[in-house]
């Protein structure tokens, strides 16, 4: 049954190729069904949803526009929506942008960015085959945390990147990030990190933030083992 669909789905796929299209004339709804026929795609026709993720993701994009739902839009120098490979593997996701991000509008470029980078590049890739976020899109003032307001006038938009690229894993970076995402503020980073949970049939592993990994070098060792396990996740999906 699955082969027959896989060969109907290739027919489809070779037949919109053949139009000229370099991605199927449709728009993209991020339903659990619709995420399913993706997951049937042929390998050799991939290509295609990528394009529709990087379609997809432009279209969020401008969907932000120049954002003014939460009083974080009157101190910032520029949205920082996110980077990345729109079929990566792997998800990093962190509360916020700092200064260097708000003035690059790129997500993890100051100091904090370079040790995130170097985890990337520990754990066998580069940052253009992650994909980076964060659950506000926009400068607290002095660097503070998000607050509840500021977070539910965002959060949606990083529920819909994380739909469009659809991860195999989920690393989530700080407390925040995790509670957000997790559904409960009572979580605490010293409880959580280096277990698995579940954020919509996506792994999710909780894990010290950069910026605190520089305050505290003692804990990254922490991290590597979360990043380790996450290689390992990694590993049994690919099986």
């Amino acid at each position: 049954m699955r082969t027959e669909i896989a060969k109907e789905v290739k027919g489809i796929l070779e037949f919109y190729q053949a139009l000229g299209f370099d991605m199927l004339p449709i728009n993209i709804a991020f339903s659990k069904e619709r995420l399913a026929f993706s997951k049937m795609r042929p390998k050799t026709d991939s290509h295609l949803l990528i394009n529709n993720k990087k379609s997809a993701l432009q279209s969020l994009r401008e969907e932000i526009g120049d954002c003014k739902r939460c009083r974080l839009s009157s101190g910032r120098t520029n949205i920082v929506f996110g980077e990345g490979d729109p079929d990566a593997r792997i998800m990093f996701i962190g509360e916020g942008p700092g200064r260097e991000e708000d003035l690059q509008a790129r997500p993890f470029v100051g100091d904090a960015g370079t040790l995130l980078t170097r985890l990337i590049e520990k754990m066998g890739f580069t940052r253009e085959e992650v994909y980076i976020a964060n659950i506000v899109k926009c400068r607290p003032p002095m660097n503070r945390d998000p607050e509840k307001d500021e977070i539910l006038s965002c959060r949606g938009f990083v529920e819909r990147q994380i739909e469009i690229i659809n991860p195999k894993v989920i690393i989530s970076l700080g407390r925040i990030c995790a509670q957000t995402l997790l559904g409960n503020a009572a979580l605490k980073m010293t409880a959580i990190r280096g277990h698995f949970f579940d954020y919509n049939d996506i792994p999710l592993m909780p894990t010290f933030h950069p910026a605190y990994l520089l305050r505290n070098p003692k804990d990254k060792w922490l991290t590597w083992k979360d990043a380790q396990m996450v290689l390992e996740k990694l590993q049994d999906i690919n099986k």
